[in-house]
């Protein structure tokens, strides 16, 4: 079954619907998604927005803020665009009516979370932020966007000229071909690869596996941020307790109620996520349980309705006020290499929210600067293609003819497992290599033929592609920076200074930038 359309987005956060609003006046635009247009890590986000809006707050600030909490590992004027058009951006949607939370007097009801200096964090209903978000931006839809759920991207298609023109899809109505001018990675990240996270458990990276396949750019897979607080009952993780409780005047506490984090670092308790998440997988690791003392926060119910109820529905008792929490994955800084207008390696191929790398994040992500990504780079991108228009003619597909069967792989639980232990907060290069040694290589992973393997065995080889690139990358990054922490080389070096692993068609090499660049013309143009 032939679909053809202007606009292609694979993907259904707030990334994807951004850009699907401001795009549907202009072209055709169909969404493809893996679940439903509810299912995704942004419709989860309870923390905020980070944008500043208080006069005694300033962009540089917010930019500082930033930087630092990624340990300099960034694209400094990718950085300086996020900060500062997405406040402008924020601002424009404030104007039309996103309904965020406001003091008695009107003014937003600016929050603080880890790392940031300023109270900027702007939430809706609580801690519902990411879903007001979604349903504000689905408002916005009109019937003209064709909204496929339930529908697994597996293989790019690429013309004979190398363009991306469309994906192939698998589904309750078998496999769909879309061909497209313009198709847009909006899939999120690959938290759901480890056995304790807060992402859906659909999300295996396999927007990241799709372009890797394709020949795109790939980095930073060394830095998947662990949050520390994620409700821990029965053994298992049960959903993300936000970093909002800390900023309202939580506190890290063992069973003794005996602080975790006095004398760590000296912004204690709302210290950068790589900090507190080391800080809460020591304590653990000396068979001690962690919790949060929400003991000091006045109404906690009604500032926190989601967690409340996520706390009840495990019978915990928050009269007692503690939260059981302890560490798992949340979110990938590294992915698809693309510029501030989400432009990937591949010519009409783009990559967009945290499937994307765009330098904005470093070795670790500021609290709520995710939502501002997908709005920022969003509309950006949108702006992008609305001002290139459909161009393409040529929608020959290049036929790769692989041959190659596929590798002894896995089970899912069994690399989730694999990838908690050797991949987690604190890395050991003798486990690593055993663990790359059981992989399959990146070139065996390249070349297989995936004709005739239904979802499950799709995902689960999309999820060995993204387990491979973050254990290659981990081995060949010889420091500690941000969420990378080894334990045979504890702090950073300079030397890895502004260093970026990259992945490109099954090779790995190491660049001075994220980009390369060509300068024989009288500006400097990014090239791949």
């Amino acid at each position: 079954m032939d679909v053809m359309t202007d606009v292609l987005i694979i993907g259904s956060g707030v990334a994807a619907l951004q850009t699907a609003r401001l795009l549907e006046g202009h072209f055709q635009v169909q969404i493809v998604t893996k679940c439903s247009i509810k299912m995704s890590s942004s419709y989860r986000a309870q923390g905020g927005i980070a944008a500043v809006t208080g006069q005694k707050d300033h962009p540089k600030f917010h930019i500082a803020d930033t930087l630092t909490a990624g340990e300099n590992h960034h694209e400094r004027r990718n950085v300086e665009v996020l900060i500062e058009s997405g406040t402008e951006i924020m601002r424009n949607l404030l104007n039309g009516g996103f309904p965020i939370d406001r003091q008695v007097d009107g003014s937003p009801a600016l929050g603080l979370e880890g790392a940031h200096s300023h109270h900027r964090i702007l939430h809706a209903g609580g801690d519902r932020t990411g879903q007001v978000m979604i349903d504000y931006l689905l408002n916005q839809l009109t019937p003209n966007i064709v909204v496929n759920c339930y529908e697994m991207a597996y293989e790019l298609l690429l013309n004979l000229d190398g363009d991306c023109v469309g994906v192939l899809t698998k589904g309750a109505e078998g496999t769909k071909r879309y061909l497209a001018h313009h198709v847009i990675l909006a899939t999120g990240g690959a938290g759901a690869i480890y056995s304790c996270t807060s992402n859906f458990a659909t999300n295996t990276g396999d927007g990241i596996a799709l372009a890797y396949r394709a020949g795109a750019a790939i980095s930073d897979m060394e830095f998947m941020q662990f949050h520390p607080s994620l409700l821990w009952c029965g053994g298992q993780a049960k959903g993300l307790v936000s970093e909002a409780v800390r900023g309202a005047g939580g506190k890290f506490v063992d069973a003794q109620r005996h602080p975790i984090m006095d004398g760590i670092h000296v912004q204690l308790d709302l210290a950068p996520r790589h900090v507190t998440a080391h800080a809460l997988f020591n304590t653990r690791a000396a068979g001690q349980e962690t919790f949060i003392d929400i003991s000091n926060i006045e109404r906690f119910e009604e500032k926190f309705p989601t967690i409340a109820q996520l706390c009840y529905d495990n019978q915990v008792n928050l009269q007692d006020g503690l939260i059981p929490v302890a560490p798992g994955s949340h979110f990938l800084m590294g992915g698809i290499v693309a510029d501030d207008k989400g432009r990937t390696s591949i010519p009409n191929l783009y990559a967009i929210g945290e499937v994307a790398c765009t330098g904005v994040h470093g070795a670790n992500r500021l609290a709520s600067n995710s939502l501002l990504e997908g709005i920022t780079f969003g509309q950006r991108t949108a702006q992008y293609i609305i001002q290139t228009g459909c161009k393409q003619n040529n929608f020959l597909i290049d036929d790769k003819h692989l041959q190659q069967t596929m590798p002894s792989l896995f089970t899912k639980d069994q690399l989730r497992q694999m990838m908690m232990h050797t991949l987690g907060i604190v890395r050991n290069p003798i486990d690593m290599e055993q663990f790359v040694q059981q992989l399959p290589s990146m070139q065996t992973l390249l070349h297989v033929d995936l004709d005739g393997l239904n979802q499950q065995e799709l995902e689960l080889y999309m999820m060995h592609i993204v387990a491979t690139l973050m254990a290659h990358a981990a081995i060949t990054r010889t420091e500690t920076r941000g969420a990378h922490i080894r334990i045979d080389r504890p702090h950073n070096d300079h030397r890895w200074g502004n260093r970026w692993i990259i992945f490109q068609q099954g090779q790995m090499k190491v660049r001075n930038s994220l980009y390369e660049y060509h300068q024989t013309r009288g500006n400097a143009k990014t090239i791949f």
